[in-house]
């Protein structure tokens, strides 16, 4: 009896408001609908991501006093156009490179002897030839493994045909819809809640922010570094600079840990091209440069609103819902994580005073 009492009265303390019941119920049924249909729904999905990145470009146009039928319809074709360019351009140049990486592995591998045997010229006190051997001999047998899977992995991930075609015909169609019709959209979703929601609402604006802030703000960061990425590597002749561009630039998507790891291949490339030498060095001091220049430039300048979480929060985030719905997952581990954050900090307290006083003016002395 004593148990019961104890939980109806964190019921009652924590639950007796009627927002927070509607509040539980969104989340729940949000999450259910991702962890049963997110498959099924993924292009419909994708196209409300997408649609969710290009409506500030929408808005700025309408801002310029262009009409929004006009402004919906260039930012669309902007969509389309880079969609295009993904597809005929940058795509088909990753897969060749990734290819011609898998096929120059046995050529790697020798050239990781050499640059071994360097090293035991270099440090003979430290390194011995028998420690070169069982290193090398351990790559190699690694390396071997992940050149006959590495493909095969990678064509796991393209979806069937039949697949990319309802990818390729129903994520434009949603784009355009969400973008055309997202007041209408936003209307209808509002009626089925209850008139006077401040809490739901104080959640709904906060989140608002941060996803506009965060989503937008990563997805401009990931072009940028990329880009310069690939044409810095491309400048000093680094071989495969377009897989390390997508490496790199998808890498910032991992706060703290995803710079840290994808400096691994591109060390190895630099080395295994250039060996121990100035060329190596710059390489790397470049890509310093671009990582030190993201950090410390580019970040503030996109978002515009800190997110308030400790790392370890975010490292916890993005490895929870990372393993939950893989890469969309690790792109909204912050947002989500801050969702959780505005949630708690929005919950109605036992000691709160009820909607009525917060919303009654002061009454004169």
């Amino acid at each position: 009896m004593r148990f019961l009492e104890v939980i109806s009265g964190w019921i009652n303390r924590h639950f007796s408001n009627e927002e927070a019941i509607y509040l539980v119920v969104l989340v729940v049924v949000a999450f259910l609908i991702l962890f049963t249909l997110g498959g099924v729904l993924a292009p419909v999905l994708t196209g409300l991501v997408l649609a969710f990145l290009l409506q500030g470009l929408v808005k700025r146009l309408k801002a310029a006093r262009v009409p929004e039928g006009l402004a919906v319809a260039l930012t669309f074709l902007l969509f389309l156009g880079g969609l295009v360019a993904l597809v005929l351009f940058v795509g088909p140049l990753v897969w060749r490179q990734m290819r011609a990486l898998v096929d120059a592995l046995p050529q790697l591998i020798v050239r990781l002897r050499e640059v071994a045997q360097d090293l035991t010229e270099a440090f003979p006190d430290y390194i011995t030839e028998r420690q070169v051997q069982t290193w090398v001999d351990l790559a190699a047998g690694e390396l071997g493994n992940w050149s006959g899977s590495a493909v095969e992995l990678a064509l796991e991930q393209v979806p069937g045909l039949v697949g990319l075609l309802i990818y390729v015909v129903l994520v434009p169609i949603s784009v355009f819809f969400f973008l055309k019709d997202r007041e209408s959209l936003m209307a209808w979703f509002l009626s089925l809640l209850p008139k006077q929601r401040p809490l739901l609402t104080r959640v709904g604006d906060e989140m608002n922010d941060q996803l506009g802030n965060y989503v937008r703000g990563k997805f401009i960061e990931i072009l940028i570094v990329g880009s310069v990425t690939f044409v810095t590597f491309t400048v000093l002749g680094l071989n495969y600079a377009a897989l390390l561009g997508v490496l790199v630039g998808v890498s910032v998507l991992i706060p703290f840990v995803g710079a840290a790891v994808v400096t691994i291949p591109v060390a190895l490339v630099a080395m295994l091209q250039f060996g121990w030498s100035w060329d190596l060095a710059v390489v790397m001091t470049a890509y310093a440069i671009i990582q030190a220049l993201d950090g410390n430039v580019l970040v503030p300048l996109l978002f515009s609103e800190a997110v308030d979480l400790h790392p370890i929060t975010i490292i916890i985030a993005v490895l929870a819902f990372g393993g939950l719905w893989g890469v969309w997952g690790v792109f909204f581990a912050i947002p989500l994580a801050t969702l959780v954050k505005a949630i708690y900090n929005a919950w109605p307290r036992a000691d709160d005073p009820p909607p009525e006083a917060q919303a009654a003016p002061d009454m004169p002395a």
